[in-house]
């Protein structure tokens, strides 16, 4: 007879905690009758942050930048939806802080910056964009961003040339990251190079892309509030060349009957700043209306770095990453070299 060892089975596994594979901040916690993941709470504490006195506009973009990175945005849709309308708001806002005639001085001093630097930045893209082999349209889409005001210029242009989402996801990440970086790194090169605020006004207005990075870098350089207000007026000033590039665009890729979407918050500019120049008793009211404005811009720049993820970085290819930065050195140290020898 044969003895034969019985055969001794390995204890079952224990069932696994499914809870454990979930990372932290998509787990839920109960908040009264409500179900909220870390990831929404992280968010919204951010977000509160950013309505306090301690948030800057760099700092709201930075902490926008983390969230996005770390744990995600959870609510990726609706910060896309409602950036645009902040901005908007807080720049019609930010007139009731202006005067009229100190603005007309500011746009008329910056309109000859303002033609050179949009026709010198396309002409410019178009034999960058040839060097480098990137396609026509991805070239001339970056080539607006830098030129005239970033995302907005971007998205007014790219329908005119019945551009792919790849290409506007390469041309619109090229320009989100360079905008990052000029908040930064501008009123750090100001200060180094003893700018006054009006003259970082007029350079932050030409050389950085978007409208919210611009007023932005200057709402916080130097005493008092002329820096924000050359920046803002010779910016919006400069963002109603979206019109007449877009058409030039649709002549030059052939689209007829194309529609340009027109930026009307610039006139919501524009008309806040005359009743708070010609209306005495709504003066009062600006210092207000003013701060309501720049906190929706601290949080419009959170929303849009919360905005920012890993496949927008993806889909920035090099070649065309590379045409956005030489033009933006171009424009930014050629403007840099005009407004010191020639704007007191």
């Amino acid at each position: 007879m044969k003895l034969t060892h019985p055969v001794s089975h390995p204890a079952a596994p224990a069932e696994e905690d499914c809870s454990s594979a979930v990372p932290l901040w998509h787990r839920s916690l109960s908040i009264g009758q409500h179900a909220v993941t870390v990831q929404m709470l992280v968010f919204g504490l951010v977000l509160l942050f950013c309505l306090t006195p301690w948030a800057s506009p760099p700092l709201a973009l930075a902490l926008g930048l983390a969230v996005a990175l770390l744990i995600g945005n959870p609510f990726p849709a609706q910060s896309k939806q409602y950036t645009a309308k902040l901005l908007q708001w807080s720049v019609v806002g930010l007139g009731f802080g202006m005067n009229a005639h100190q603005a007309l001085k500011a746009g008329q001093e910056g309109l000859l910056f303002s033609i050179v630097s949009i026709f010198g930045t396309l002409t410019l893209g178009y034999f960058v964009g040839r060097w480098l082999g990137i396609t026509r349209k991805t070239s001339h889409l970056i080539a607006s961003g830098t030129a005239i005001c970033g995302g907005s210029a971007i998205a007014a242009v790219g329908p005119v040339v019945k551009a792919s989402d790849e290409e506007m996801s390469m041309a619109l990440g090229t320009v989100f990251v360079l905008n990052a970086v000029a908040l930064f790194l501008f009123p750090l090169i100001g200060e180094a190079l003893s700018l006054t605020p009006h003259q970082f006004g007029l350079w932050a207005a030409i050389a950085i892309h978007d409208t919210s990075s611009v007023v932005g870098a200057a709402s916080h350089y130097g005493p008092g509030d002329e820096a924000l207000q050359v920046a803002t007026t010779v910016k919006l000033a400069r963002a109603l060349w979206i019109i007449p590039v877009a058409l030039l665009t649709a002549v030059l890729f052939r689209t007829p009957g194309t529609k340009v979407k027109l930026p009307y918050f610039i006139l919501g500019f524009v008309g806040a700043m005359l009743l708070v120049s010609f209306v005495p008793a709504l003066q009062p009211m600006g210092p207000w209306m003013v701060k309501l404005a720049k906190i929706g811009l601290t949080v419009t720049l959170f929303l849009i770095g919360a905005g920012l993820s890993t496949k927008v970085l993806k889909a920035v290819g090099p070649k065309p990453f590379l045409q956005g930065v030489l033009l933006w050195l171009v424009i930014s140290a050629a403007s840099l070299w005009v407004i010191l020898h020639t704007v007191a």
